[in-house]
């Protein structure tokens, strides 16, 4: 499977974003975003807190603490990437608000075309070979190809098949998480993946780094006034990251056919995938937390 999987890993890597994206897009409604535009301050202070704080405090991490320089790219592209495509779910188990949770979702993911590259630009110069060049034009196409065109064609599929679209949308999904597994199954084989060469003090920064943007997204939206229901939906978008889009950036950047760069990719990698599994931490803490705090039905509507 190692052999497998290093000579295919961008393909897999692109097949499952493809996927999960269109997964994601055949549960959206035009709706969603109207619905949220009624009452923009949620919505402006969720897009805030992820296009500008995550970042921000990935750069006060990297600045602060001696960091292993593939792990400091596994947590500048985590910081860079949206919020992922279980978010929305995880929103409505822990009674948030549904509507803003997938408007920033998707506007975020939009986004991303934009913010991604320049994150990266600002926070991976330093940790990278001196002749390494940021392909932010290649960025940005498999941004599109892989994001925007299947995000935008289920929401097409939303319209045109309204009775086959959240089987369209399960079944990519899992089939999305299948390709995960086959990744972590491969890289671990060919030995791009490596426990003793991570170690634990970098394990300790993640979780440090995951319990951090699960605290900023309380307190940022607590301190700007926002009802609980909006709190859960922006602190579940900050914590719970597209960890699909990391893989692929780190896939198409850091290739382990490339002998110069394929040690900082490993440990990015190592880093992607981590925090995909630390993130339930926060996620968990938050459907549980809120559920307690409130007994009412289920609802996608934010607290008056």
């Amino acid at each position: 499977m190692g052999e497998f999987y290093l000579k295919y890993e961008y393909w897999l890597a692109f097949t499952q974003l493809f996927l999960a994206m269109l997964g994601m897009g055949a549960t959206l409604r035009v709706k969603d975003f109207v619905a949220v535009s009624k009452a923009p301050k949620a919505m402006l202070s969720g897009l805030g807190i992820q296009i500008l704080l995550v970042p921000l405090a990935a750069f006060l991490i990297l600045i602060s603490l001696d960091i292993n320089p593939g792990v400091a790219i596994g947590l500048a592209i985590i910081s860079a990437i949206p919020g992922g495509t279980t978010s929305n779910i995880y929103t409505f188990f822990a009674k948030g608000h549904i509507a803003l949770s997938i408007a920033i979702t998707a506007i975020t993911t939009v986004a991303c075309l934009i913010t991604v590259p320049l994150v990266l630009r600002l926070l991976i110069s330093e940790y990278v070979p001196p002749d390494f060049s940021l392909p932010v034009g290649k960025i940005a196409r498999e941004t599109l190809t892989a994001i925007l065109i299947p995000l935008a064609l289920g929401m097409v599929i939303y319209v045109q098949l309204p009775r086959y679209n959240m089987q369209i949308a399960k079944w990519s999904i899992r089939i999305s998480l299948t390709i995960i597994v086959v990744i972590v199954l491969g890289a671990a084989s060919s030995g791009r993946l490596d426990w003793n060469a991570f170690g634990s003090t970098n394990a300790m920064i993640l979780v440090g780094f995951t319990l951090l943007l699960m605290c900023m997204g309380l307190l940022a939206p607590r301190l700007l006034g926002l009802s609980r229901q909006d709190i859960v939906a922006i602190d579940m978008e900050v914590s719970v990251r597209n960890v699909n889009l990391a893989v692929l950036i780190i896939a198409s950047l850091f290739p382990a056919s490339n002998t110069d760069v394929a040690g900082l990719g490993s440990m990015a990698l190592f880093t992607a995938l981590a925090y995909g599994a630390l993130m339930m931490l926060p996620a968990v803490i938050l459907i549980v937390g809120n559920r307690m705090l409130d007994k009412r039905p289920l609802t996608s509507e934010s607290s008056p």
